[in-house]
């Protein structure tokens, strides 16, 4: 299916509307979207007649992430630098809608996981509906949480974003809204509305949008048995220096005196202990450094990660664990996926396209 046709384009006005199109595939991004993507959104932004673009997916999805079975059949073959060429042109994308000048909505109705969250996260106005859900599955699949996850998991209220990405809990629209992954909800049956009045904005400037948006927004009670209302014992446990503390902290946890059964936490136990431990150990490591640093720092830093997890020189955890018990990973071995890949010939770290410097986000970019 040519690119063309798996990324839709409706232009109404000054508006584009860009509909992610593999419903059958939950819109998985190709590399052949992601680039068509990555034009598009370069066009728009130099275009004066463009003021506001959506974002949106057919059917049940928004996005389930990448499409990884070609990156992974890529290393089997020994040909892992093809994979490496998805990676950087997806964290390109990323960074672009991070610091994309001009009013961007995501209508996350359906499933939001992996590289779809590096397509709607990024932007200004991500918007939830009753249908939305989202994780970042990545340790249970031997990688980390990427597309510049590092950066906004760390920005989560408390350890909560240390809890999403190493245990890829699902989390729904209301729990979205509550933590600050999206910036509104709006019920399912309203977004054609909502649609039909963002297709009438006539200006960049974003405070057109948001007042739109505002009019649409509800506010959902967040579910009595969601993880959002254990923020406490969340950051006792995921606040620990490592891995392993994290795992006895919540071991702890469960023999605690309560009134309510410990479902939460044996099941959060049971995510850790099933993920890959290379991968909960440089996911943990990426979502601290990603605290400190700016969106363009930590893409940069997770394409250094994600090609040593593709180039095989640490572990082979996309293809089998090994090792397979957390205290055997030493500390030594996790640093190693944060250095430059040496030895590499034509190896470069990722290096983004210069940014308008009058960019809504410039100053995320002026962090770099």
């Amino acid at each position: 299916m040519a690119s063309h046709s798996q990324v839709l384009v409706e232009e109404k006005g000054s508006v584009r509307i860009l509909t992610l199109n593999k419903p059958k595939a939950l819109n998985a991004l190709s590399s052949n979207m992601i680039s068509r993507l990555l034009q598009l959104f370069c066009a728009y932004e130099e275009d004066p007649g463009v003021k506001l673009v959506i974002l949106k997916g057919q059917g049940r999805a928004f996005s389930a992430g990448g499409d990884i079975p070609p990156v992974l059949s890529n290393i089997v073959k020994g040909k892992w630098r093809l994979g490496a060429d998805f990676f950087s042109d997806q964290y390109t994308l990323n960074y672009v809608l991070a610091t994309y000048g001009k009013a961007q909505v995501s209508i996350l109705n359906g499933i939001v996981m992996g590289g779809g969250a590096g397509v709607s996260i990024h932007g200004r106005f991500r918007i939830a509906t009753e249908n939305t859900v989202f994780a970042m599955p990545e340790t249970a699949l031997g990688l980390f949480p990427d597309v510049g996850a590092s950066y906004f998991l760390s920005r989560l209220p408390g350890y909560f974003g240390e809890y999403v990405g190493l245990t890829g809990a699902k989390l729904d629209g209301a729990e979205m809204l509550a933590c600050g992954l999206a910036t509104h909800f709006v019920p399912s049956t309203r977004l054609t509305a909502l649609e039909a009045d963002l297709c009438t904005v006539r200006s960049s400037d974003p405070s057109f949008a948001s007042t739109i948006l505002d009019a649409y927004t509800q506010h959902p009670h967040v579910k009595q048995n969601s993880a959002y209302h254990r923020l406490d014992v969340i950051d006792r446990c995921f606040s620990k220096r490592t891995v392993e503390e994290i795992v006895s902290a919540l071991e702890r946890e469960a023999t605690r005196p309560t009134q309510e059964p410990n479902d939460w936490i044996s099941t959060t136990i049971s995510a850790l202990k099933k993920a890959s431990p290379s991968s909960l150990k440089i996911s943990l490591r990426s979502i601290r450094e990603g605290r400190l640093q700016g969106v363009g720092q930590c893409l940069i830093r997770e394409y250094r990660m994600v090609c040593h997890v593709m180039k095989g020189d640490l572990s082979k955890d996309l293809v089998e664990w090994e090792p397979r018990r957390l205290e055997d990973i030493k500390d030594l071995t996790v640093d190693e996926y944060f250095e430059r890949v040496e030895e590499e010939e034509g190896w470069k770290d990722l290096k983004f396209p210069p940014r308008n410097k009058n960019s809504h986000a410039s100053l995320i970019a002026a962090r770099l």
